[in-house]
């Protein structure tokens, strides 16, 4: 049965059973239910909030340095929300697992980006943000004097899930208005204290115990591939391909596009030896080139090249060895059915036309298209490199011979090159990179590589833009593969189908797999502190940043030279929450209900 499934009967007996218990007069006044929420209230740890709220100049003056970063980020979070709804309806996206609803929630297993293998580090770390954000005001409470009526945690069935303090609302609203901001801020104020201990733990001696292992990591593979169709898995380490070693992915890469063998031998971290029959599945495919399916015949993405002018092929060497000497070739494809068709097209690199380049200004080769472009000058171009090496040399005022895939034909365009704005002297034609082979890209083995390193860079905040950067990266990072441009598989930390991919050293060595359980519970701890306090920075009752908004508007309004205040007060700082919800909702639903 379903793991969810389990958990979802699980629930409802416990709440079921709760609830029985509440109407028969076992549980205690200070226990309250709502649905699987438990609340356990608690007059008991005032003293210690007391002894704790001491040097009350110190901790006035933190939360001064909150008030200060929660406005900041209150701003940042207003314009950020209503840019992002005005954009989702002037052009609404399409729907992805990204904007999905229920990816809003940080529930592991129902969140597509949280797995259940790192739930109880992401528990532990909603459990401490939740405790130090409730901590701060209870803290901030006692300096400003205002009583507490009860404070508690609250439970998910038996699973602690955060804390709550319940501030007396008389002595409350007798503070004075910088001691409510103060109080109102400090829960944000202590989540950014912690996601900053965190991720320097984390940037520091957690990540600098682990490096990558040698091998290239296989993050997934292709269905139908090559690698699939061997038993090679996500998971696996490959360290040898056909005898040679292999101590990285770009080392994998480089064999697999010199090698022409078709049967290859792959050998595994664990010494494992994998047979290999290679063949050419295509992995991606350019929709702008003229050899993509369009209702008709065409080459699609899962699609196996398997003859090229009814020569076979399986490697990526044999594949540009065949289309290197005809520019317009027929393809023999296998789609998922098995069943084979025959494409004819051209084959080259596929460009970019600028608009105000030399090939557009001076041919009828459109500006601002993709074109497929066979040779320069004579020289067959498959690749962006072919062009590189065909144009090097070239100066302002050469001319080259430009032959190019338009309006259904191969034509030959000659160009006068122009003088590149980058403060050299060589030649520009007017184009920009692009994919090659047409946009066909293939893979004779089918393997997704795992960034070992790339990961590893950011966890050890190795990301260049500074502080700024390595904070958006590690917010990105569960999403990694769906919004970070060159990474295809998401982040959740150290789990069963990566740590493979690493190996411990150094002083933490003696801690074995407990390293990788450590830098879980730093990353989740930093992640869900910083995710808390920004979204409580959200100016929007009941949030923090609601009734920051309120305590700040009325201290300008105050000072205004006009009647009705406090209706003045409510109509901004309603207004503004309502704008929030609003772009909230068109973040959350705009793309399923407007695309």
């Amino acid at each position: 049965m379903n793991t969810l499934l389990w958990i979802l009967i699980g629930v409802i007996l416990y709440t079921v059973l709760a609830l029985v218990l509440r109407q028969l007069g076992v549980l205690p006044s200070s226990v309250k239910m709502q649905g699987p929420l438990m609340t356990i209230h608690t007059r008991r740890g005032r003293a210690f909030l007391d002894w704790l709220a001491t040097p009350k100049r110190f901790w006035r003056a933190w939360s001064n340095v909150g008030v200060g970063i929660a406005l900041v980020v209150m701003f940042g979070t207003f314009v950020l929300l209503v840019l992002r709804g005005v954009q989702i309806l002037q052009n609404p996206p399409a729907p992805t697992a990204v904007n999905a609803p229920r990816n809003v929630l940080v529930i592991p297993g129902v969140n597509d980006f949280l797995p259940l293998s790192v739930a109880p580090e992401i528990a532990f770390g909603l459990l401490v943000g939740l405790v130090v954000h409730e901590g701060g005001h209870g803290l901030l409470c006692r300096v400003e004097g205002i009583d507490i009526e009860s404070m508690g945690v609250v439970l998910f069935t038996i699973l602690p899930i955060g804390a709550f303090v319940e501030p007396d609302e008389e002595s409350q609203r007798k503070a004075s208005r910088g001691g409510r901001t103060r109080m109102f801020a400090a829960g944000v104020t202590n989540n950014l204290a912690v996601t900053a201990i965190a991720l320097v733990l984390l940037f520091g001696p957690v990540t600098g115990a682990i490096a990558a292992a040698p091998g290239a990591a296989v993050g997934s593979t292709f269905p139908n591939s090559a690698a699939a169709a061997a038993g090679i898995d996500a998971g696996d380490r490959i360290v040898g391909f056909d005898g040679a070693n292999v101590t990285s992915d770009a080392e994998l890469q480089n064999a697999l596009e010199e090698s022409d063998t078709a049967n290859v031998t792959v050998t595994l971290a664990d010494g494992t030896e994998r047979t290999v029959q290679r063949s050419l599945l295509v992995t991606a495919m350019s929709p702008n080139s003229p050899l993509a399916a369009d209702g008709s015949a065409g080459v699609e993405t899962n699609d196996t090249i398997v003859a090229v002018d009814g020569t076979t092929v399986n490697t990526e060497s044999g594949l540009r060895q065949a289309v290197s000497d005809d520019p317009v070739v027929t393809l023999t494809v296998e789609d998922q059915r098995g069943e084979e068709s025959n494409v004819t097209g051209p084959i080259g690199v596929l460009l970019g036309v600028s608009p105000d380049g030399p090939l557009s200004e001076q041919t009828d080769v459109p500006g601002g298209e993709q074109v497929v472009v066979t040779s320069i000058d004579g020289e067959r171009t498959l690749d962006y490199s072919d062009v590189q090496a065909a144009l090097d040399g070239g100066q302002p005022g050469d001319e080259v011979n430009v032959t190019a895939y338009v309006d259904g034909q191969l034509q030959t365009y000659t160009v006068t090159l122009a003088t590149a704005n980058d403060g050299t002297d060589r030649g520009l034609v007017g184009v920009t990179q692009g994919p090659e082979l047409s946009g066909i890209s293939v893979n004779s083995l089918g393997v997704v590589s795992y960034p070992t390193q790339q990961f590893l860079g950011i966890l050890g905040g190795d990301v260049q833009g500074g502080l700024f950067s390595q904070v958006l990266f590690i917010l990105f990072l569960p999403f990694a593969g769906t919004v970070v441009p060159g990474l295809e598989t998401n982040f959740a930390g150290f789990v069963a189908a990566n740590t493979s991919f690493y190996t411990i050293s150094g002083p933490l060595a003696a801690l074995g797999g407990g390293v990788f359980v450590l830098a879980n519970v730093l990353f989740w701890v930093g992640w869900i502190n910083l995710n808390l306090a920004f979204f409580n920075c959200i100016p929007a009752f009941p949030l923090d940043g609601g009734r920051i908004l309120r305590t700040s508007t009325e201290a300008v309004v105050s000072r205004l030279p006009v009647e009705g205040k406090q209706q003045l007060t409510s109509t901004i700082t309603t207004g503004i929450g309502l704008l929030m919800l609003v772009s909230l909702l068109l973040l959350m639903f705009g793309p399923q209900l407007l695309s």
